[in-house]
């Protein structure tokens, strides 16, 4: 009987090493609850819900941020942005700084108003002159009586008052005692500007007179208000039966504005031989401007 053939035999593959085994606990006393028995290691390959987590040892760190190129700088007309707070701060300070600007900024776009506009109150600088209801009988026109001493019965009078605006006016006829009809005419007109100063456009009216009114002159009066200007035409060339004479003064005061106006008109009509010359009109206007102004004043 043979016998099967025999198997090499098998080298034995070698043992890991075991971690030594524990200690088995102590069999608890007779009568006694056996103690719990703590929790051991283990060869788990990954870390309890308490461990922490391992780092990657290939993980590359952040690249630095680069800073915008395009971002405004600092240096060209904007201060640097402030940094933010957690709390706010700098956007309620902000608020309040640009509430303060602000207020002040139109603070002084009021006061410059104020000030462009004559002061502070009303802001019309009337210097004390009052518009009466009746110039005529208010006006001081006396130079001219002895020349034409016949009074004007029935003088023009006109009168309005306005918060932007008071007007007086007076006009009526100058007549010698030979005279059946006036040989002159006297006109007068006082405004009180309340609302706007009048100076730019007094100037250049009566400035420039002689640019927009051909054949007349112009000259600057001193003494009488802030600025004053004597207006005067002759036509006649030296005849009493053609032609006329017209003078006018206009004044400027503060807010206030006077005009004294004289006209004479000549024919062959005419009853007045002897009119008088303009050197003397003008004399008169100034002499009774400053004296009619002076009674117009509270």
């Amino acid at each position: 009987m043979s016998t099967p053939p025999q198997q090499p035999e098998s080298t034995p593959e070698p043992m890991a090493p075991q971690s030594p085994a524990a200690p088995s606990p102590a069999p608890p006393p007779p009568g006694q609850q056996p103690l719990a028995v703590p929790p051991q290691p283990t060869a788990y390959p990954y870390p309890n819900p308490q461990s922490p987590l391992p780092q990657n040892p290939y993980t590359q760190p952040a690249p630095p941020q680069q800073p915008n190129p395009y971002a405004t700088q600092p240096g060209y007309g904007y201060p640097p942005p402030a940094a933010a707070s957690p709390t706010g701060r700098n956007a309620a300070g902000r608020a309040v700084l640009w509430a303060v600007v602000g207020a002040v900024v139109a603070s002084a776009g009021w006061a410059a108003g104020l000030f462009l506009t004559g002061g502070f109150g009303t802001g019309a600088d009337l210097r004390g002159y009052r518009a009466p209801a009746n110039l005529c009988s208010s006006a001081d026109y006396s130079s001219f009586k002895d020349e034409y001493p016949v009074d004007d019965s029935a003088p023009t009078k006109n009168s309005m008052k306005d918060p932007a605006l008071d007007e007086s006016s007076c006009s009526l006829s100058l007549k010698k005692t030979s005279s059946s009809y006036g040989d002159a005419y006297l006109s007068l007109q006082l405004d009180l500007h309340r609302k706007t100063d009048p100076a730019p456009e007094f100037t250049a009216t009566w400035k420039n007179y002689g640019d927009s009114h051909t054949d007349y002159d112009v000259t600057p009066v001193q003494g009488i208000g802030d600025e004053a200007y004597l207006v005067t035409q002759d036509t006649s060339n030296g005849s009493t039966t053609s032609g006329s004479r017209y003078a006018t003064l206009a004044v400027r005061d503060g807010w206030m504005t006077f005009t004294m106006y004289y006209s004479a008109y000549f024919s062959s009509y005419d009853s007045d031989t002897d009119p008088p010359s303009l050197d003397d009109v003008t004399g008169w206007l100034k002499t009774d401007t400053k004296s009619t102004l002076e009674q117009l004043k509270d």
